[in-house]
């Protein structure tokens, strides 16, 4: 498990603050995110848990070695990003980092 600076994107999560080396090159990959309030998120389209299953076990099928960039705000409650990280590796990926802001 990696962390990478945050990506662009819409969604606006608190993230926790790291001091963590940008990646050398950027690998396929997939954006999953989860909101403070629990909200799932494939890239930035809010998804059901369910749903969200199904996409990322589709993409596991399409490409083994994708990458899952996670965000999880920081107020989402541990147990939280773990039920998100087994979803993950049941659809058959096991390559996740955890995306972070650098200092301000």
């Amino acid at each position: 498990i990696i962390t990478a600076p945050l990506m662009t994107s819409s969604l606006k999560l608190d993230l926790p603050k790291t001091d963590s080396a940008t990646p050398a090159s950027a690998p396929a990959f997939i954006a999953l995110a989860i909101d403070a309030d629990g909200g799932l998120y494939f890239g930035d389209e809010a998804s059901s848990r369910d749903a969200l299953a199904l996409r990322v076990a589709a993409a596991a099928k399409a490409n083994p070695q994708l990458e899952v960039q996670l965000r999880a705000d920081q107020k989402v409650p541990y147990g939280s990003v773990a039920e998100l990280i087994a979803l993950i590796q049941q659809a058959g990926l096991n390559r996740i980092g955890f995306v972070t802001e650098g200092p301000r």
